[in-house]
């Protein structure tokens, strides 16, 4: 699987870079030099686009100015479908490329008026499943209409970690309904862990990879989820038989990281991949 220098197909575009959302909390001007450095690098592939809320397309205006090479931008809407036409018309005349749109679910819309909603739009939607009974109607109403989904795995407060069962059975959900999904917050780290400054237990990347590769096959996404081996997890990614890889990484599309480099300082440091001669 590891080729010096170069991103295996496994983790292609796996990292969404959330630079300006916490933990990291960039700021935004920091978070565009940072960006172009990223696709810049010899780890390139594994970068997504800039990850920014709809309220900071007007800050972003200024940053970029009479940028000539467009940004790749995904943006979140997490006031939901009300902020759609407001956000179209600001990327219009921004120097951007919209590769996703991330759209929050409020109480009190339902699919048909979600997807109604979003019907128009021509970049990839991201739908925020909500971890309530809207979670499986939601995902059956998405099934084949070429959006997909989203799911937070964590944040500030330990409840809003979903725990191995339910994180499992969205997963399984998901695939089930033809569905691919990303997630956000709270994976900081390639392996299930427990934070030692929170106490919070966390989810892992590369767990999560394999949980959605144990949906597909039929084998058991809850202990994959639960996994904390390194060398476990990283031995079953490597065998990983090529179909199965593709169909593991268009079920689980990306993640959203407020730091590029350490899932990459991860995944080198469990021998996944490799940087080419004369690179950190």
């Amino acid at each position: 699987m590891v080729d010096g220098g170069r991103i295996p197909a496994l983790f292609a575009g796996l990292c969404d870079d959330a630079a300006v959302f916490p933990p990291g909390l960039a700021p935004l001007p920091d978070a565009v030099v940072a960006h172009d450095d990223h696709v810049s690098a010899w780890y390139a592939g594994l970068v997504g686009p800039l990850v920014v809320a709809a309220t900071a397309l007007g800050e972003l205006a200024g940053v970029l100015g009479d940028r000539e090479v467009p940004l790749p931008v995904a943006v979140t809407l997490p006031g939901g479908p009300a902020q759609l036409d407001g956000v179209l018309e600001a990327v219009a005349g921004l120097p951007v490329k919209l590769d996703a749109l991330e759209i929050a679910v409020p109480d009190g819309i339902g699919p048909d008026e979600l997807l109604a909603a979003i019907s128009a739009v021509t970049a990839p939607v991201f739908v925020e499943i909500p971890r309530d009974d809207r979670r499986v109607p939601l995902l059956t109403a998405l099934s084949g209409t070429g959006h997909r989904a989203k799911f937070r795995t964590g944040g500030v407060r330990a409840d809003l970690y979903p725990d191995e069962a339910e994180l499992a059975a969205a997963v399984r959900a998901a695939v089930e309904a033809g569905v691919p999904f990303k997630a956000t917050a709270g994976l900081h780290h390639a392996l299930r862990n427990t934070d030692p400054e929170t106490g919070f237990e966390q989810h892992g990347f590369l767990n999560l990879m394999l949980a959605t590769d144990a949906v597909l096959t039929g084998g058991d996404a809850e202990a994959a989820l639960a996994e904390r081996d390194g060398a476990v997890v990283a031995g079953r990614l490597r065998g990983l038989e090529p179909e199965r890889a593709v169909a593991a990484r268009a079920g689980f599309t990306s993640f959203g990281t407020c730091s590029i480099t350490d899932p990459l300082t991860e995944l080198a440091g469990l021998g996944l991949l490799e940087a080419p001669r004369g690179e950190a």
